[in-house]
């Protein structure tokens, strides 16, 4: 039994943090590039996507460029005395920014399943936009915000390369549950190894159940009780 809880306190309090930043961003998003189209559309989504192919590392070296010292918002965040690199934040960023597709992808797919008959019927009854947006669009596509959520948070609690990047492997500070794993069969310990892959696996397969138990609710109830404009 490993005492040292402290790779899995990090991991779960990253991926809850990195998962509330992507929620919110990831829907505001998906609503913009769904329903307020602009110049360079394709551009942006493929801006929007690329973490989500591109190597876990080559992230981290983008954010490292970036976030460091002699980087744009690294230096200007130095001057306030605020250093991101190699602490817990920066293990929230890495977590954030290779589970923000996941995020942003899906609900995009859930908003663009929306019959735009039913939001235009609420508009020409006077309904404003944020009203159609609480009470319409995000109702109807719910079960698609509940899956990207928890593909984000799924992602965050596996992620490796850039967190090992941008926040190092630090005991009790930065070391997460993957880090935990590649550092102990590195060192040869492979029953603290074992250990915590058979944590994770709990965690991320406790969570994915869970999750299509609580979609599933919703689409019952979406499609037994329909849409009500209030």
């Amino acid at each position: 039994m490993n005492s040292d809880l402290s790779p899995l306190i990090i991991s779960i309090k990253t991926s809850l943090a990195s998962t509330i930043i992507t929620f919110f961003l990831g829907i505001f998003t998906a609503w913009f590039m769904t329903y307020r189209k602009r110049r360079y559309e394709g551009l942006l989504d493929a801006i929007f996507t690329l973490p989500m192919v591109l190597p876990p590392t080559v992230l981290g070296f983008f954010l490292l460029l970036i976030l460091g010292k002699n980087g744009p918002i690294g230096r200007l965040l130095y001057e306030f005395n605020i250093k991101i690199i190699f602490s817990w934040s920066a293990t929230v960023i890495a977590a954030a920014v290779v589970s923000f597709p996941l995020m942003y992808k899906t609900t995009k797919g859930a908003f663009e399943q929306i019959d735009n008959n039913i939001l235009n019927a609420a508009r020409t009854l006077g309904v404003s936009e944020w009203r159609i947006f609480w009470t319409i669009t995000l109702q109807l596509a719910w079960p698609g915000v509940a899956s990207g959520t928890i593909l984000a948070f799924a992602r965050a609690l596996g992620e490796f390369g850039a967190t090992l990047m941008i926040a190092g492997s630090i005991p009790g500070k930065t070391q997460t549950i993957p880090l935990a794993i590649f550092f102990a069969v590195e060192s040869g310990d492979i029953n603290k190894a074992l250990y915590w892959v058979i944590s994770i696996t709990i965690i991320s397969f406790t969570v994915i159940i869970l999750t299509n138990i609580w979609t599933n609710y919703q689409k019952k109830l979406i499609s037994s009780g329909g849409t009500k404009i209030k």
